[in-house]
Parts: C-alpha cells; structure tokens; sequence
C-alpha cells in the first residue's frame, strides 16, 4: 500500500551558530504530488532539501522518507531511492551527453537501457554524441535532469531548475516535470523563488520565509484565499458603512473605500438603491480580487499569515 506522504519532516532545523537557516519545518509531500517549495533567495528552501537528501546534517529534528524515518544504517538505502538536481547540474564538459550519463549509470548500478530512456524523456537523444561543452544551457539543465531520472526514482528533488533559462526553455522545463507523476509515478518536490512558476507546475505549495515554513496545503486552497470583492466608493463611507450594517450586511473601509463580499448584480444595484435613497453619493463601484502574488508578498514580506 502506498504511503500518503512519501517525505516528512519533523521540527527540522539547520542553525549556524545563532542563525536558525531552517526553523522547525514540519514538511509534508504526498506521494505522486509535485510539491512546489516556495521562499525569496536565501528563505532556507535549499538547506531543507540538502538535509532530505543527506547533504547537510540537520542540528534538530528528523526526516521520513517513503515511510520510513531516516537514520544513520538506512539513509544510503532509502536516497537510493531518490534524484536530485541541485543549484547548478555537474557535468565533464569535455565528454559527450552520453558519456556523462553512462559514468552516472554505472555508479548508481541501473540498467542500461535507462540511458535511451531519460534521453528521449528530457528530449536530448539527437545531442547525445555532443560534447556537453557544445550543449546550451538549457540542454546542460536537461542534462542535469536526465542523470537525476537514472534508475528512475521515487523522488525527485530539483532546486530552481529553471534559473538562468530563458523563456522557452522555462516552458520546456515546465512541461517535462509535469509529465513525470502521472506517466512514471515519481515525487517530485521543486523549489523556485517565483510563484508564477510554480503555480504553473505544482498541485501541492510550501511556503518558507526567514527558515519557518509559514504555509502548506494544496494549490488549489491558495487560490482559495484571492476570494472577490465588492468595492464602493462614497461621500459619506462611515455613514454608508452603518446603513449597511444595519442592514446586516458584512462591509469594511479600506482606504476609503467599502469592501463587500462578492455577490450577485441584482443584489448590489439594490444596495447601490439602498445608499442613494439615503442621500449617499455613489462614486465607483469595483470588482476586486487578492491575487496570488499578494497573498505570496502577504506570507513572505509582511508579518501576517493566511
């Protein structure tokens, strides 16, 4: 039976002297999910994932992966289970795609086979006799996650895999990682420092700011959050506003103007009736709506949380 988060972390932390870089993240990756790991640079997102793949040593805390809690006697076992492309891909410039791939084959002891395999996944079979010193470097990103596909992994960590990249290979990138859940079943936890990208990518988000996670669940509740609004703007806001709730409507000020919950058009022409029959001006009237990039601004620039 599957398990239901296929990596967990529990009060991790990282602390360098008296800085905490990761404060007590208590991290949840369900499996077949793409975990989108969310944070401005230096947030903490790539000491999380070098402590989940054995890179970094946490000072607290504890790590499960597939089930199973990390410990020194099954911590090679269980991260032979995983793939990574961290910060920037490693590569013998002077060696072929190929070359590259097969010494990486050898050293994780997969088949053979996988090489034409990640090849044609990552679209580089036309370039697997060029040397990597030839390749662009959107293809040394590809490269990069070719070597991380090898043997084909439970999990798969990538850290702002689409850094440097230009438009183009943004899109590329994107488009690869999608397919690899539900055409081969792999995890795949990414970080990036921009949400557009991962609201284009992910089904699950975390979000880190200054080490502490400040939000986890599903995409989807995020956009829950940019919920629509009414605004009005009067010539008498804190008259309008007790009429209306006298009314027992739900409305507050914000820089003068009135936000209402977002309704049907009969029902707000009838408040716009109710003020004017009460000697109040109608100035405007808006439709607004939070977008994702303030709600991410709100979690990661502000001291405020959803």
């Amino acid at each position: 039976m599957p398990t239901k988060n296929l990596v967990e972390t529990h009060n991790l932390t990282k602390q360098y002297g008296k800085i905490h870089c990761v404060n007590a993240v208590n991290m949840q990756v369900p499996t077949g999910a793409i975990y989108g790991f969310l944070g401005p640079n230096g947030a903490g997102k790539s000491t999380t994932l070098k402590m989940i793949l054995g890179l970094a040593r946490p000072t607290e805390g504890s790590i499960t992966l597939f089930g199973t809690p990390v410990i020194g006697k099954n911590r090679m076992r269980l991260l032979t289970q995983t793939g990574s492309l961290i910060e920037s891909p490693s590569y013998y410039g002077h060696l072929t795609g190929e070359e590259n791939l097969r010494i990486i084959q050898t050293l994780k002891n997969c088949a053979e086979k996988d090489i034409d395999e990640v090849l044609k996944i990552v679209r580089l079979s036309e370039a697997r006799k060029k040397l990597v010193n030839h390749y662009s470097l959107g293809m040394k990103q590809r490269l990069g996650l070719a070597a991380a596909l090898l043997g084909f992994p439970k999990l798969l960590i990538l850290d702002e895999p689409t850094n440097g990249l230009d438009p183009a290979g943004i899109q590329e990138m994107r488009e690869l990682i999608c397919t690899l859940p539900p055409r081969y079943g792999i995890t795949v936890i990414v970080s990036s420092h921009l949400l557009s990208e991962i609201d284009q990518m992910a089904d699950h988000v975390g979000i880190i700011r200054k080490g502490e996670l400040v939000y986890q669940n599903t995409l989807e509740s995020l956009h829950a959050h940019s919920k629509e609004q009414i605004a009005l703007r009067v010539n008498h806001t804190a008259i309008a506003l007790d009429l209306l709730r006298q009314d027992g409507i739900e409305a507050t000020v914000e820089s003068g103007y009135l936000l209402l919950p977002m309704a049907e058009d009969a029902y707000v022409a009838n408040l716009c009736r109710l003020l004017i029959a009460q000697n109040i001006s109608l100035y405007r009237i808006e439709k607004r709506e939070k977008s994702l990039e303030d709600i991410f601004l709100s979690l990661t620039g502000k001291e405020s949380s959803l």
